[in-house]
């Protein structure tokens, strides 16, 4: 196994060193009905898990011209080099989330980034005449989702690199990267997780 990112372990299939300042895609989003379901089907069609379902919380974002909280839940695997996002919106409120999905799709959504100059990938990327359309606004690292949608078809999502974020992926690559095939989707909770009530 090599790393990409410090703690970030990934296999050497197809790996290259990144250039300077060039963007390390980490991560693929994809907006579903059921966080649950989703995950299920994707370890049955492609073999990828365990699949850590968070609960579900309102989180606060700027999208448009004015904050919201939207109730959001993901669950998260690694694939290789990337991660797999699934995202359930749990609420009606206009989000790029719900905007896209229209409450009732499943679709590729986001490619994720993640860079140690936050504020000068977001600059160049304002520069190139795409728009930030949202933003996180809680966390301990901030979020920009870009509107590239009309030319590549998904949005830029881009991730403020800090030392708890990067501990968020190490911990669910290197579970991925041990993983035995058994509890598949897992609904994590304080004290470690519990599967899914058809699946005890």
């Amino acid at each position: 196994m090599v790393s990409v990112l410090p703690g970030v372990l990934v296999p050497p299939l197809f790996e290259q060193s990144w250039p300077e300042g060039k963007s390390r895609f980490i991560q693929l989003g994809h907006v579903v009905d059921d966080v649950v379901v989703a995950a299920e089907r994707w370890v049955a069609a492609f073999g990828v898990g365990p699949f850590h379902v968070l609960p579900a919380v309102g989180q606060r974002a700027r999208y448009g011209e004015g904050e919201q909280v939207i109730r959001l839940q993901v669950a998260v695997a690694q694939a290789g080099p990337v991660q797999i996002e699934l995202i359930q919106q749990h609420c009606e409120t206009p989000s790029i989330f719900w905007e896209w999905s229209r409450g009732g799709t499943f679709a590729f959504h986001q490619i994720a980034t993640v860079t140690s100059d936050y504020d000068g990938k977001v600059a160049g990327l304002r520069k190139l005449g795409y728009s930030v359309v949202a933003e996180s606004l809680a966390g301990s690292f901030r979020v920009a989702y870009v509107d590239t949608a009309a030319e590549f078809g998904f949005y830029a999502e881009i991730v403020e690199s800090t030392p708890r974020f990067l501990e968020q992926v190490r911990a669910t690559s290197e579970t991925c990267a041990g993983w035995d095939g058994s509890d598949p989707v897992r609904l994590l909770t304080r004290g470690g997780y519990r599967v899914p009530e058809e699946r005890r």
